[in-house]
């Protein structure tokens, strides 16, 4: 991981994406505290919660396309750019300190086309930053929750590929215009953010 120069504060800070001020957003994060005691234990629970309970908009083909963390848990969906909005909304909520991290991945099973996958790494007072991803599990998909160990959702298999090494306060800025100029999941999914 990437040696961050940003101040630990950005990194629980409300935004316009990370709204964590939103009424729905702040009662959920109440609720989770309540039954979750220490910082390990509540990181999870917000994890969990985002993992399982958020469904993956092109996993589940559900629309409308989400980007506010407030929306996509009103909405109860998200791509994992999305996914990784809400779940640093809720651990910011909790004064977990969360940022946002992307991977390039082959679209498909190898090769060309590649993307951007978005996920979060949470700042675990005993570990440091520690990343995990909530895009949601499936057959050939486990990611966890294990710190110090690592088992997020995809693997780096390919010279293209890449773990990109920044720490981001914020939703990197491709990353919104793709989701808030598409309507629908497929469109998203045929206009994928990429970088060089």
């Amino acid at each position: 991981m990437k040696v961050v120069k940003t101040p630990l504060a950005a990194y629980l800070s409300p935004s316009n994406y990370i709204d964590f001020t939103h009424p729905l957003i702040a009662k959920k994060a109440q609720q989770l505290a309540r039954n979750h005691q220490g910082e390990l234990e509540l990181a999870k629970a917000c994890f969990e919660f985002v993992r399982d309970e958020i469904q993956h908009s092109w996993d589940f083909r559900k629309n409308p396309v989400t980007c506010k963390a407030s929306d996509v848990l009103i909405h109860g969906t998200g791509y994992c750019y999305a996914k990784s909005h809400l779940l640093a909304a809720l651990l910011r909520a909790n004064n977990i300190p969360a940022g946002l991290c992307y991977q390039r991945l082959s679209v498909g099973t190898a090769g060309a086309p590649y993307c951007l996958h978005g996920l979060n790494t949470i700042y675990l007072t005993d570990f440091g930053w520690y990343r995990v991803d909530a895009r949601g599990n499936k057959p050939g998909v486990s990611a966890q929750f294990t710190p110090p160990e690592e088992q997020l959702a995809f693997a780096i298999k390919e010279p293209e590929e890449k773990d990109l090494p920044e720490i981001w306060a914020e939703p990197m800025p491709i990353i919104v215009t793709t989701l808030k100029k598409y309507s629908t999941v497929i469109e998203v999914y045929e206009n994928l953010s990429d970088i060089n």
